[in-house]
């Protein structure tokens, strides 16, 4: 309702600025300027909006982390509304006006209004819908942070005379009706079955219902539910068409694993239901004791209902020790070959689908992942699945010999090439992770009493996710590169301006020294300034053979060492010293980002590159954070530099003098860096903005970093041209020379001298 009442509204003020159309008002802007100095209002806007971004990114990244997906998407939807629709509606409103301009209770006295700015706020109504959409109800102090920054924003639209009250209140409304659109669109959270109807088709089936209780939902996604009749318990399945967890999941598989180890892939709500009934029926003419199916249903167009029998049945990660015993082991051995005698195969064994009844029979749950006509590949992944589990319960040598007395020492033998990460299911693969080395061990076992099994695994993967993310990178940067390289005239190099040249080699010569200054005082000890600048060039030299950051990080941690630190405290000196560049460089890369392309004081809207550097932020944020690969992976590489930071810290803190000259020298590296990069661009007759090339260069050193090959070459190159290109507005045939020269300074110029310095530092047993 709230939609559409502000819909209404808004086609209402169309129609009032197609009949009363004129006469800006000038002079009440001008009254309203005269009550605060704009540059005073354009500060509080910009630090508000800053804050709200900041504010807003971290809400999003702890949503993602929950993996609260609805919540994000619905937001963004808001968002995206919310500015196209202000911008269709200023133009809309300019068309209806005609010759005569806006009426004066929308006409703002804005030095530089645009279609996104007049007579709605483009920036507002997107913040506005982005957090009235986002449901942060359990952080009241960040929602009340927001709506303060939203609100000093809007105040300082209406006090500088840039917008008038009722067009605000326009704006406001618009957010707030396009976040009503987003929740009605997306929806607030999974739609609920309307328990009448699902009582009416369990009723067509002589089942009358009495209660009906949410349990959750399977792997694949499919919301589960309890139903109790007069005489039973049934279990109750609800299938959508737009859930689709399972579907991804099996095409991921289907791309990673060869045909023979992949599961099959349904795409369609009538493909997914005969699935799981052909499965369901498959096991009970096999004699299974897996719950019978009853019925299958419909709720409406797209939502379908399978309805089976309960058995009640404990799960055997729930079971006590005592129960466990090589009697029910050889129990759970005998369920799966009956299984496999039918050519029926689960493939998604693990502790939570092994589940004994009541009457102690043993079952196996989810089964709705399996396939029917299975040969020996697939049977052999669910033996190889089941020892994982079972060695995970019970132990690598119990679990071992109960799969050799139920299988026999041939066929034991023969799971052994399948004993590989690949082939398990995802739930078990992440539960072996907090294992390492138990598939080695069963391995072992295995061939202790199996000496001739084959020990060559079998090949089940069709390609690895890194070579698939490695493909994908290098596809990207190839095409970017073209891309640039299309229109570019080459010769152009040799026309570099000498004395632009010059300013940008001695900066590169500069940033030699910031980083011996930032070494120098985060280190306890005393170091020689000029020995440390050696070590900087002799860094240089290393880091052409060592991805970007490892080798000076070792280097420097050689050297402090070598200088009579213990290793314990040159790994934390150079850890804080990495810490506070990180620590530097992100407020650096928000300040410039917002700063490049703003209109301050003409439209109080923070630029299109904030926004953009603060979302792929909060994105790579949120999936270090959300994602265990990558998180094992980003803590492996910077625990060893981060252990006892605090500590060295709080000892900086006593020692301001050298914390400032840390500091200091952080600060100066970056200057260094960018003003050459800046002057490259000079050097060839460009012209971008300070603030727009340190967004190029604080990204593309970001790029550099995360790349894994030596120096980032190749992504530095790809991630400054871009850039430059498309945030600093450089033209191509510029911006590549210009990205050239810069590398050239500071990459591959100071490798020789590099050479030397780090020769000269051994023979001196300095490192």
């Amino acid at each position: 309702m709230l939609a559409l009442g502000g819909v209404v509204l808004l086609a209402l003020t169309l129609v009032l600025i197609s009949v009363v159309a004129g006469g800006a008002a000038g002079d009440e802007a001008e009254e309203l300027r005269a009550l605060l100095p704009p540059r005073l209002l354009a500060l509080g806007a910009g630090i508000a909006n800053l804050a709200v971004i900041v504010l807003v990114c971290s809400v999003g990244v702890e949503r993602l982390f929950n993996r609260e997906f609805r919540q994000v998407a619905r937001a963004l939807l808001a968002a995206v509304l919310g500015y196209g629709l202000a911008g269709g509606i200023n133009t809309l409103t300019g068309v209806l006006a005609g010759s005569d301009g806006l009426p004066a209770l929308l006409a703002g006295g804005g030095l530089q209004q645009g279609p996104f700015t007049e007579p709605l706020h483009g920036y507002l109504a997107a913040a506005i819908g982005y957090t009235r959409a986002m449901r942060i109800a359990h952080l009241p102090r960040v929602r009340a942070a927001i709506w303060v920054g939203i609100s000093i924003t809007c105040a300082s639209v209406l006090l500088s005379g840039f917008t008038t009250a009722l067009a605000l209140i326009l704006t406001i409304l618009l957010g707030w009706t396009c976040a009503s659109v987003a929740r009605y669109a997306i929806g607030l959270a999974p739609p609920r079955p309307d328990s009448a109807r699902l009582v009416r088709e369990l009723r067509r089936f002589g089942l009358d219902a009495l209660t009906i209780t949410p349990e959750g939902s399977d792997p694949e996604g499919n919301e589960r539910f309890a139903v109790d009749t007069t005489d039973r318990r049934l279990d109750v399945l609800l299938l959508r068409a737009d859930v689709t967890t399972g579907v991804w999941k099996r095409l991921s598989s289907r791309l990673l694993l060869r045909d023979s180890a992949a599961p099959p892939v349904l795409f369609s709500l009538q493909r997914r239901v005969e699935h799981i009934a052909l499965l369901d029926y498959a096991a009970a003419a096999a004699g299974a004791a897996t719950p019978r199916l009853k019925a299958i249903g419909e709720l409406g167009p797209g939502t379908a209902v399978l309805v089976r029998d309960h058995r009640r049945s404990e799960r055997l990660a729930d079971l006590p020790d005592e129960r466990v015993t090589d009697g029910l082991l050889a129990e759970i051995w005998a369920e799966l070959r009956r299984l496999h005698r039918h050519r029926i195969a689960h493939r998604n064994i693990g502790e939570h689908s092994i589940g004994v009844r009541m009457d102690g029979r043993v079952v196996f749950t989810g089964m709705s992942s399996g396939s029917v006509a299975a040969g020996a590949f697939a049977a052999s992944l669910d033996v190889a699945a089941l020892l994982a589990a079972l060695a995970l319960r019970v132990g690598v040598d119990r679990a071992v010999g109960s799969a050799h007395r139920a299988l026999g020492t041939e066929d034991l033998a023969a799971t052994l090439p399948y004993l590989q990460t690949a082939g398990l299911p995802r739930a078990l693969r992440q539960r072996l992770r907090g294992h390492a080395g138990i598939l080695g061990e069963i391995r072992a076992e295995i061939t202790r009493i199996a000496p001739d099994a084959p020990a060559a695994p079998v090949k089940l993967e069709r390609m690895r996710p890194r070579t698939i993310v490695s493909v994908a990178v290098a596809t990207v940067v190839g095409v970017v590169l073209v891309s640039q390289l299309a229109d570019v005239d080459l010769t152009t190099i040799r026309d570099a301006d000498l004395g632009w040249a010059g300013a940008a080699l001695l900066m590169s010569l500069l940033c030699m020294v910031a980083a011996a200054l930032a070494l120098m005082g985060f280190v306890p000890i005393r170091l020689p300034l000029w020995r440390t600048v050696l070590v900087q060039f002799a860094a240089s030299f290393i880091r052409i053979a060592a991805p970007a950051g490892l080798g000076s990080l070792a280097l420097n941690t050689r050297y402090v060492t070598k200088a009579g630190a213990s290793t314990a405290l040159a790994v934390s000196a150079v850890g804080v010293s990495q810490l506070v560049g990180l620590l530097v460089h992100v407020p650096l890369l928000l300040l410039c980002a917002y700063l490049t392309g703003t209109a301050y004081p003409a439209d109080f809207s923070p630029s299109s590159t904030l926004i953009v550097v603060a979302g792929l932020l909060s994105v790579v944020v949120a999936a270090v954070l959300a994602l265990p690969r990558l998180r094992r992976a980003v803590v492996s590489r910077v625990r060893p530099y981060l252990h006892g930071v605090l500590p060295r810290l709080l000892d900086l803190l006593q020692h301001p003098r050298k914390l400032a000259t840390g500091i200091g020298g952080t600060i100066l590296l970056t200057a260094g860096f960018v003003l050459c990069l800046h002057f490259s661009v000079l050097a060839f007759g460009g012209d971008a903005s300070i603030a727009a090339v340190a967004v190029v260069f604080l990204a593309g050193n970001a790029i550099g970093s995360a790349a894994p090959s030596p120096g980032g070459l190749g992504a530095v190159e790809a991630a400054l041209l871009g850039g430059l290109t498309t945030v600093a507005g450089v033209p191509g045939g510029i911006a590549l020379p210009a990205v050239l020269l810069f590398r050239l300074l500071t990459f591959w110029l100071p490798v020789l001298p590099g050479w030397a310095a780090f020769h000269h530092l051994q023979r001196k047993r300095a490192i």
